[in-house]
């Protein structure tokens, strides 16, 4: 009878141990082990929110696999202290586990969002993400909405969406750039005095083909900066691209103050038709760049006139691979402290291609600078790396400016500089570039058309050397 029993036990035991076992193989093998798709990966909120606003979007969470779908977790990154709120098919939360999903199946998300836009202490653009985790895998939906008034430029060029610019912006409001806003061939955008500018990471005004006027005036500047407004932005560099002038039509600034981007104004290349300047540049202040104040590339063509810029991330001006330069009556500063801090000025007629292995050498018709300040840091803040050839030109006129540098050129196209004197700005790390009475700028420039200075100053005769005169 023991043994009976024991044998039935015994029986009941490894049935049961079979069934366990091939139940956790059917398990194992019944849910799929892919991934979601989303009917979008951004969630935008582009409602101009102008009192404590709240707003709704859904979008869809797809199991497109022949095998139901387990989600091991659903969370909003910022948790609680999120604005937005997120109902996963039907259920408000902000952390969900084990969510499954029918084969060929689908459900919806929904995102709301709450804050107070007259908040000016939110950045511009506010953003979160929903994590999916899923067999192993993280997936993320952004989540971004506009955090005050403004006019806003998106394009999402991977999905065809651009946002195409011409005519006047209107200045009432803020303009906030997320991704790109355009100025397409032979359309022109003018921008009018007082305009602000707020720019998302990685975001560039970009002009192809076309024209762009920054109409700004003393008092009255055009402002790019970064959309985050928390104190701890404020000199945060490489926040935006920049400004880009991709073969443009003549275009200008006037008075505008660009800060905080990766290259401040960034010009490629020169549209055959365009018999004059690509970029007239005036008044206008570039500081903080990650990268560049000024580039130019493969053949644009700068004038600029009292133009103060200084402590970018590599150089304030460099010129790369030809192109024509005048600037006159600017501070060309160095003072940057990044690791690749170089010279202030760097000029360069060629440029080296890895992909194909080849150097690109081209002609500098005009390379002036005249009436300027090229200092910092380094022992030299000029650098030359020019390839002469019989089939380019270059032609440069470099007098009446006080430059910094461990060379001082004598050959016939330096004339008439001061070579490694201090100018006593007042406090550098103020950004005070200004200089009393006894500075070598004072006085010893060389007479132009420029009347007055960035301050609208008039000038002397002989005027002082630099963006100001006292």
């Amino acid at each position: 009878m023991i043994n009976d029993l024991a044998y039935y036990f015994f029986f009941l035991f490894i049935a049961a141990l079979f069934l366990i076992n091939n139940s956790a193989c059917k398990k194992k093998n019944f849910f799929s082990s892919g991934h979601l798709e989303f009917s979008q990966d951004t969630v935008f909120f582009d409602t101009i929110f102008t009192t404590i606003g709240s707003t709704t979007k859904r979008f869809k969470i797809y199991n497109k696999h022949n095998q139901k779908l387990k989600i091991d977790q659903i969370r909003l990154s910022g948790g609680s202290s999120s604005p937005f709120r997120i109902n996963v098919d039907g259920v408000p939360g902000t952390l969900f586990s084990d969510i499954e999903i029918q084969k060929n199946d689908s459900l919806y998300v929904f995102v709301e969002v709450t804050l107070d836009p007259n908040n000016t202490t939110n950045p511009i653009v506010i953003e979160d993400q929903i994590i999916f985790t899923t067999n192993g895998k993280d997936q993320t939906v952004q989540l971004v909405v506009w955090g005050q008034d403004a006019y806003f430029h998106y394009s999402y060029i991977s999905q065809g969406i651009f946002d195409l610019n011409e005519g006047t912006w209107p200045n009432d409001k803020p303009h906030v750039i997320y991704g790109a806003a355009f100025v397409d061939s032979a359309k022109t955008l003018n921008i009018p005095g007082g305009t602000q500018i707020y720019l998302h990471k990685n975001a560039v005004l970009y002009v192809y083909k076309g024209t762009l006027n920054i109409q700004g005036s003393l008092g009255n500047e055009v402002t790019l900066q970064g959309d985050r407004l928390e104190s701890f932005y404020n000199d945060i560099t490489g926040q935006y691209y920049g400004i880009y002038f991709n073969k443009a039509q003549s275009s200008s600034i006037d008075y505008c103050k660009i800060k905080n981007a990766t290259a401040g104004i960034h010009l490629y290349d020169e549209d055959p038709n365009n018999s004059g300047y690509t970029l007239q540049l005036k008044n206008t202040t570039i500081e903080n760049c990650e990268a560049y104040g000024v580039f130019i590339f493969s053949g644009a063509k700068v004038k600029a006139e009292n133009c103060l810029i200084y402590k970018n991330g590599i150089h304030a001006l460099v010129v790369v691979g030809g192109g024509d330069f005048n600037f006159n009556h600017c501070h060309l500063l160095g003072y940057g402290t990044g690791s690749n801090v170089g010279s202030a000025v760097g000029v360069s007629n060629h440029y080296y291609d890895p992909n194909t292995n080849t150097t690109t050498i081209a002609s500098i018709n005009e390379g002036i600078i005249k009436n300027s300040v090229l200092y910092g840091y380094h022992t030299h803040e000029l650098a030359f790396d020019t390839i002469p050839n019989s089939a380019i030109t270059l032609n440069f006129d470099i007098q009446h400016n006080l430059i910094k540098s461990d060379d001082v050129f004598s050959s016939p196209i330096f004339s008439n500089n001061i070579w490694n004197q201090s100018p006593l700005f007042n406090n550098i790390n103020d950004n005070d570039f200004k200089f009393p009475a006894n500075s070598p700028l004072n006085n010893t420039g060389t007479p132009t058309s420029v009347s007055t200075d960035i301050e609208g100053n008039p000038r002397a005769n002989p005027p002082d050397i630099g963006a100001y005169e006292l």
